[in-house]
């Protein structure tokens, strides 16, 4: 099937997270997903005859949502013969290739097309247990995106979507929808990835507002129309998210820049993020010039500067623990480079920033982390290692415990290159003072956003 090879007249309807067998069919999921174990099995044989009346009142759901699905149809199925087979295995470790395998959403990148999405899986940044979970999901593809897509920001595999109800695996910080979470007896060729761009939209403008008043900060006319406008941010965030994902294998790139099956140290996985974000910021520096893109697409590349920065100085700076935080030390880094070079300012207890210097500052830390992987194919492993720490350490103050630090000659290089990696603290990079105290005003709004969606109050 192509984007359009399949019947637009029939479609799930807008209140379908009302619809009664999605609401059976979230309650038997609910209730299947305690007797399972974190491999996604239900080792307790008294427990099995409860997981197939569980397995049976799902199948009869997807079966009675599957006619407002016509697009998914092979796809559900495929779900439906998956889960049959998985409960005549007596509920073993479950295996879900055959129904992934035809679940192919980038085929179909319709703007407010809707998906039924059921897998045993865990939850990036939720859940670590391949549990059975549930979501209604609705793909965002605005004009401008497909124009973009289309032209020199290619991206295949990118699907921009919209939670409209999920299971509680969702109710959490997740903001993706990865094919690698699903429990599979193989690893299979993976041809699409989803990111929840309405998620995104909302704890940025939930923070991002919060932080602004915190810290007194004027926002530019635009930047603080982002706050009031739910559809306008996740619009941003998809142009984001679509430069952001294609960069990853795209560029002077060291080998295997994601360190897939590699242990490296985390601070390495700080600037590949950082790098395809502000790749996404130059990127849009050069749309918002293009007299040629559209002027929608020229509207939002300004914009997507104001989200690249504020999302990364005001909530990955101060999310989550300070264990091997590689996105927190990515949006401490881009908060001291701009305060380094003068551009963005903390005085008499308020920030300001000088908008007008912003991009070439910016895209500077970009082009340095750039030459850092140019350089990359020259120098072993550990020499790229020990150039990146520079990097880093030349802008943020490392741990004053951290050996590190203190050089090559503090460490044990006639080993593994393990050695070296276990010897960086979980804490490398400590936050600042400006964050210390940021993050104890910030720390409640930060939760408050695990499981926000576009529908929710913010």
């Amino acid at each position: 099937m192509t984007e359009t090879d399949f019947d637009t007249t029939v479609r799930a309807p807008e209140d379908i997270q009302e619809h009664s067998a999605w609401v059976d069919l979230k309650a038997a999921v609910t209730a299947l997903q305690p007797l399972q174990v974190k491999d996604g099995s239900v080792p307790d044989v008294g427990q099995h005859e409860s997981a197939r009346r569980h397995v049976t009142a799902i199948i009869e759901s997807i079966g009675a949502l599957s006619p407002l699905f016509p697009h998914d149809a092979s796809y559900l199925d495929a779900l439906v013969a998956d889960f049959k087979k998985w409960a005549a295995n007596d509920f073993a470790e479950p295996d879900f290739l055959d129904s992934l395998m035809e679940f192919q959403p980038q085929q179909h990148r319709v703007d407010g097309l809707k998906h039924l999405v059921v897998f045993p899986m865990y939850t990036q940044n939720g859940s670590t247990e391949r549990l059975v979970e549930a979501v209604l999901i609705e793909v965002l593809w605005p004009e401008f995106i497909d124009e973009l897509e289309a032209g020199e920001y290619s991206n295949k595999l990118f699907v921009p979507i919209r939670f409209l109800d999920f299971t509680s695996g969702y109710n959490t910080n997740s903001a993706v929808l990865f094919p690698e979470t699903v429990a599979v007896r193989e690893t299979p060729a993976f041809t699409w990835g989803a990111i929840f761009a309405d998620r995104e939209a909302a704890r940025y403008r939930r923070v991002v507002r919060a932080a602004s008043e915190i810290t007194s900060l004027d926002l530019p006319e635009e930047a603080a129309a982002l706050l009031e406008d739910q559809k306008l941010i996740e619009e941003t965030f998809v142009m984001w998210d679509l430069i952001h994902d294609r960069t990853h294998m795209r560029g002077d790139l060291p080998f295997d820049p994601f360190m897939i099956k590699q242990r490296m140290p985390y601070f390495l996985y700080s600037l590949e993020e950082l790098r395809c974000d502000l790749t996404a910021f130059r990127e849009s520096v050069k749309i918002q010039a293009d007299k040629e893109a559209s002027p929608e697409a020229r509207r939002h590349a300004g914009l997507v500067q104001y989200a690249v920065i504020f999302d990364r100085i005001f909530r990955f700076a101060i999310t989550g623990n300070r264990v091997r935080n590689y996105d927190g030390v990515g949006g401490q880094l881009l908060f001291a480079w701009m305060h380094q070079h003068h551009v963005l300012h903390w005085t008499d207890g308020k920030m300001s920033i000088d908008w007008d210097e912003v991009p070439a500052v910016v895209m500077s830390l970009g082009e340095a982390i750039e030459d850092l992987y140019w350089r990359s194919i020259d120098r072993p492993k550990t020499a790229h290692w020990f150039a990146a720490y520079d990097l880093v350490s030349t802008t943020l103050t490392p741990n004053p415990a951290s050996v590190w630090a203190k050089g090559p000659d503090a460490l044990p290089l006639d080993g593994p290159p393990r050695g070296l990696t276990d010897q960086v603290l979980d804490d490398e990079f400590p936050l600042s003072m400006f964050y210390e105290a940021l993050n104890r005003k910030m720390k409640d709004v930060i939760s408050s956003t695990a499981g926000i969606t576009g529908r929710s109050d913010v």
